[in-house]
């Protein structure tokens, strides 16, 4: 058994709890420490909705979001390799709602209004959204491998044009801020045919504001344009991006084309196979995050409770007791930034813990000041001790548990591993060449590196550094790369090469040069035959020069 211990009463905590999992951890803090904070200063009426057991027992989900006819739903068929109940794809915006595809044992389709009244799915608080949202959201489920790790939500196609000006009944963009919260990867797709941001589209990432580190970015179908095309591109879409996604840093975007259909354009085929990997080995481990995503995420959220409680509670402060209430109300609500930098520097808040201006101004049009509630410093050294000993034991927990529990990744669908066959990525290429042939793969241009060997004057069969040192310097390599190159080849490390260890120094050269990684120790395959270990492998390996 875990235990979450502070060293006090005996190996317990102040109030005795002892937790099995870390998860179970996090929901008794927020439950007793950050839910009364919530509660007493209208936290869920400000800002989130309360969580419940369901939001911290659920899988990690994964949330797509794009334009119409950018791939989204065909991008949820690639992964499970298999339709899931209600998908409808085509070039028309054809999922008109947001789809939930999770695993059941039984196949079929929960409407949202059931949904929502189910206590073990997580998403109860959706309920407040009412019944023109609810109608169009389901949940879709079936048995498969990849839904047994992650769960994922398909959304509406986001409108540009003129329809983006028809409303959909429910505050889409609310919506997506409340998954946004919740969910463990925010997937953005975009078309390479429809880079263009339209307002709605910049409403829902603005939506994420807060989230930036579940963000990832994927242009799909790239083989439809070829490496010029691709270029610009890929130029223009960051350039869109960065005037939505206010960040220093660039945001990730993986390129590709994800449905199981022949590339139109195979020139780039080695990159969009890299980058598969990449946005797969990214998603493969949410489950074996998730506790630390949730961990995280309470942590934010208990900041932006400590500071909502502050603003509350000075509003109250400074209202009058009996006369001029709504006159100082229009005051306060005026100068809300200056009683923000207030707040900051009296209890040394960072900016970017405060909820945003014009939003909170908004909110408080509909409040009586009056009626709030004054500072209770006990709420907030309650949550501050929270913040500052119990998640840090937490922390430890869940590196407790990584050590103790098999690693978890998403496994079945497209993540199979394939890495054992021919149709493994990099398999055949690289270093890995020559792998499963029976000859020495640097003997097919040996006879061209023997040329050079031999101008260089070996002394008894080999040359000296100094020698070699000139000729492998004409790569124009690194230093640090010809160093690491050097170390392989030279297999007896007499801190000279013979013919065959220079051989194989140039075929590690082009092999970086091709823009493949080198290895830290030399493959058997790329042995040099005269300095293997086994004479009948040997044998096999000369019987050509015989």
């Amino acid at each position: 058994m875990f235990t979450w211990v502070n060293k006090e009463q005996g190996g317990r905590n102040k109030e005795g709890d002892m937790f099995q999992t870390v998860i179970e951890g996090l929901q008794s803090l927020y439950t007793k420490k950050l839910l009364p904070l919530e509660e007493t200063y209208l936290f869920h009426d400000f800002h989130s909705p309360a969580l419940e057991e369901a939001d911290f027992q659920s899988k990690p989900m994964v949330l797509l979001v794009g334009q119409y006819s950018t791939g989204k739903t065909t991008f949820i068929r690639y992964l499970l390799e298999q339709d899931f109940p209600g998908m409808r794809i085509g070039p028309e915006p054809t999922t008109d709602g947001f789809i939930a595809v999770m695993y059941n044992e039984n196949e079929g389709i929960v409407p949202g209004n059931a949904l929502v009244v189910d206590p073990k799915k997580p998403f109860r608080k959706l309920n407040a959204f009412g019944n023109a949202f609810l109608n169009r959201f389901i949940c879709s489920q079936m048995p498969n491998q990849v839904l047994q790790s992650i769960s994922i939500i398909d959304t509406p196609g986001i409108l540009s044009g003129e329809k983006q000006r028809i409303s959909r009944g429910y505050d889409f963009s609310e919506v997506l801020r409340w998954f946004g919260e919740r969910v463990d990867r925010i997937i953005l797709l975009f078309d390479a045919h429809k880079l263009d941001i339209s307002d709605e589209f910049s409403e829902a990432i603005k939506a994420f504001r807060g989230q930036d580190d579940k963000i990832r970015v994927v242009l799909n179908k790239a083989d439809q344009v070829d490496t010029q095309q691709m270029m610009r591109v890929y130029g223009a879409l960051m350039w869109s991006l960065g005037k939505v996604i206010n960040t220093p840093e660039v945001v990730r975007v993986y390129l590709g084309s994800f449905w199981a259909k022949p590339l139109q354009n195979a020139e780039n085929r080695r990159l969009f196979e890299a980058e598969t990997q990449d946005l797969f080995r990214d998603i493969q481990s949410l489950p074996r995050n998730a506790a630390l995503r949730k961990l995280n995420d309470l942590v934010k959220r208990a900041r932006l409770a400590k500071v909502h409680a502050y603003i509350i509670s000075y509003l109250k402060k400074d209202m009058p007791s009996l006369f001029g209430k709504e006159k100082k109300k229009e005051e306060l609500i005026a100068n809300l930034p200056e009683i923000y930098e207030i707040l900051q520097r009296e209890h040394h808040i960072s900016p970017g813990d405060f909820p945003k201006v014009t939003k909170m101004q908004e909110q408080l049009l509909h409040y009586d000041f009056s009626k709030f509630p004054s500072l209770k410093v006990k709420l907030i050294e309650s949550v501050d001790r929270m913040l500052s000993t119990k998640i840090s034991s937490l922390m430890n927990m869940i590196r407790e548990e990584e050590s103790k529990q098999p690693l978890q990744v998403v496994m079945g669908g497209a993540f199979e591993d394939s890495s054992d066959g021919p149709f493994g990525h990099g398999y055949g290429e690289g270093i890995s060449a020559g792998a499963d042939t029976e000859d020495w793969i640097v003997s097919r241009d040996k006879h061209r590196y023997d040329e050079i060997f031999y101008t260089l004057m070996p002394i008894n069969g080999k040359v000296t550094g100094i020698n070699a040192k000139k000729e492998l310097m004409n790569s124009r390599l690194p230093n640090t790369v010809l160093g690491k190159i050097w170390k392989l080849a030279d297999c007896d490390k007499d801190g000279m090469l013979d013919d065959e260890e220079f051989a194989l120094a140039q075929h590690l050269i082009k092999v970086k040069l091709e823009g493949f990684e080198l290895p830290t120790e030399l493959p058997n395959h790329l042995v040099p035959p005269s300095h293997r270990k086994n004479p009948t492998a040997d044998i096999l390996y000369n019987h050509q020069d015989d």
